[in-house]
């Protein structure tokens, strides 16, 4: 059957990253690290595939990422050439296949921002075979050595983004995905990994209190102790997730919102700066609790507008029948977990 916990989680996330980029509330990436759930349950989809299909699942995974991407690259490109700033090289070409940072102006760059994502997603893609076989061999040091490496680029100056730092800083999220998919963190007893769990999550807000970034409280600033409260997160969330769980009159909602996440996030961004130039425009102030109600309400509105107008792009990469409403259809048989994945 399919997880309904996990895409509760999926839905909560995304929505999460929204209002945080919106609100800006440092408080938000405490209280639920989404990126890091994000890159743990794009590995337990990943170690699904990979155990039905092996190698050739990652070209299945890539496709269902890149064409969403392909219509957010189009777009970015002719903006940024038309606005002007953007240099046409052959690093454009990372707007195709973005294993690299895609090249923006000035003036796009808070835009696209959010990018970063689907370049490191793209590598944990790549690197996932060589990953799960190390994982299942070696599971305690395929977590330790990541964060090790982590924390040594952080004290060397070398933490404070990139494809090396992303890497190391979310490897252990993707690899508590394929403790997930193989069922090791259910199996692990709450008398052992509870207490683990608020060590670490422990460390990391001491990190974190001791170390307060530009932003004030925002994990964002501070990758080691981020590390350690989303690990700590992640292990007690997907540790208590139920076998079987069920959404009620809200499942019509998480589903939608699963089948058109990377939709949102591709977007979401170039939207708030939209939003934030017609308030400026208009002279709206976005200040206080009432403007912040008024960006927020803004901000979903148009997504639900983009998600509309451009959400059955990724109906087609997961060769499904376009859909402008995202609404499953109810069949007689139930759908196994993974037969069809949603990609974090």
């Amino acid at each position: 059957m399919r997880n309904r916990y996990v895409d509760l989680l999926r839905a909560v996330a995304i929505i999460r990253v929204v209002t945080y980029h919106t609100l800006g509330f440092a408080w938000l990436t405490v209280a639920f690290p989404a990126m890091g759930l994000m890159f743990a349950l794009g590995g337990s989809l990943m170690a699904a595939s990979l155990d039905r299909s092996g190698v050739r699942s990652l070209a299945r995974r890539m496709r269902r990422i890149l064409p969403p991407f392909w219509v957010l690259g189009a777009f970015a490109v002719v903006i940024m050439s038309i606005m002007g700033g953007l240099e046409h090289t052959w690093r454009l070409l990372l707007w195709f296949f973005p294993v690299g940072d895609p090249p923006a102006s000035d003036w796009g760059a808070p835009m696209f921002g959010q990018i970063w994502y689907i370049r490191s997603y793209l590598w944990f893609i790549i690197l996932s075979p060589v990953l799960l076989w190390v994982f299942r061999r070696w599971p305690i040091p395929s977590l330790l050595v990541p964060f090790t490496v982590l924390v040594v680029l952080w004290e060397t100056g070398h933490g404070d983004g990139g494809i090396v730092r992303d890497f190391f800083m979310y490897a252990p999220a993707w690899m508590l995905g394929f403790a997930h998919h193989d069922g090791t963190l259910q199996r692990i007893s709450k008398k052992v990994l509870w207490p683990l769990a608020a060590v670490m999550g422990g460390i990391g807000l001491t990190l974190l209190y001791n170390n307060p970034g530009p932003r004030g409280y925002d994990l964002n600033d501070m990758p080691v102790a981020d590390t350690l409260w989303s690990t700590a997160f992640l292990l007690v969330m997907l540790n208590a997730a139920p076998a079987v769980m069920s959404l009620g009159a809200a499942e019509p909602v998480v589903e939608a919102v699963n089948r058109r996440a990377l939709t949102i996030y591709l977007w979401h961004e170039a939207i708030i700066i939209f939003v934030r130039s017609a308030a400026l425009w208009f002279g709206v102030s976005l200040l206080g609790a009432t403007g912040g109600l008024i960006q927020l309400s803004a901000v979903f509105l148009l997504v639900a507008v983009v998600v509309l107008s451009l959400g059955w792009v990724e109906d087609l990469a997961a060769k499904r029948k376009p859909q402008l409403v995202p609404l499953p259809k109810r069949t007689r048989a139930a759908v196994p977990e993974h037969a069809a994945p949603v990609p974090a």
